[in-house]
């Protein structure tokens, strides 16, 4: 299904809120690198780019963002507003974020360390891409 949404499980009590996140578990691939991104200006919208082999979940550990997903085909906008709440974001699927709250705090799990090489920035050359057998 498109988008993948994953309900990471609440394991808090009333002292608080607590969730573990576990690879190949909670999230369906091996994580290798983990980055944030916060204090974006409500008004600017990020990303831009898609992947040719790398897997990220993303999950708005505080605050909110919309996460805006296109596979060539199909565009889908996924609210992302809870840290119990992460999408899947597979290789080939052109993606962007927008609409931050203020405290928005966006982690983004991956499955391969950073690699410029791996980045399509440009749209039509992503649908080209999609295209290419």
């Amino acid at each position: 299904m498109f988008p993948e949404i994953i309900t990471f499980k609440q394991l808090g009590d009333e002292r608080g809120g607590l969730v573990a996140i576990e690879e190949e578990t909670s999230v369906p691939f091996h994580i290798c690198r983990i980055y944030y991104i916060y204090d974006t200006k409500v008004d600017v919208e990020r990303g831009f780019h898609a992947h040719k082999t790398l897997s990220q979940v993303g999950v708005a550990v505080s605050g909110s963002c919309e996460m805006v997903l296109n596979d060539g085909t199909t565009e889908v906008c996924t609210r992302l507003d809870s840290p119990t709440k992460g999408v899947v974001i597979r290789p080939g699927i052109w993606r962007s974020m927008r609409c931050f709250s203020h405290d928005c705090v966006l982690l983004v799990l991956a499955d391969q360390p950073y690699d410029e090489s791996d980045y399509i920035r440009n749209y039509d050359d992503f649908l080209s891409w999609k295209c290419t057998p």
